[in-house]
């Protein structure tokens, strides 16, 4: 994608947390996980969960079967809260597990368990 991908503005400060999981190294199990995540397949109860707990953007990009996730949120949200909360809701750890054969994880890991936070080594500022 040349063009690049638009961005939402808030009218107030956010920040952005990145993370990155690697899928199961098969093209069949990598083209269902590109399914589930479509807009006629995704399950609008993990959508509306990850918005009740904060999150205002989630976005992932995959290379190959590289994942990479970018969580937008409010200044004051907090990583670890948050998170807590997620674990908890509706069809969430059904979620997790299902997926979780196509990521290759343990199916009993949360969603924080499986994506590894990234650090961010550089930034162009103004």
């Amino acid at each position: 994608m040349t063009d690049g991908y638009s961005q939402r503005h808030y009218d107030f400060p956010t920040k952005r947390y990145v993370q990155v999981l690697d899928l199961r190294d098969d093209p069949a199990m990598i083209a269902e996980y590109r399914k589930w995540h479509s807009e006629p397949y995704h399950w609008l109860e993990i959508r509306d969960g990850i918005r009740s707990v904060g999150i205002l953007e989630m976005e992932i990009y995959i290379r190959d079967n590289h994942l990479v996730m970018i969580v937008d949120t409010p200044a004051d949200f907090d990583w670890t809260s948050a998170m807590n909360r997620l674990a908890t809701l509706p069809r969430q750890a059904e979620w997790e597990a299902f997926v979780a054969r196509l990521q290759g994880c343990n199916p009993d890991a949360r969603s924080d368990e499986k994506w590894q936070m990234t650090e961010r080594m550089f930034r162009l500022y103004d």
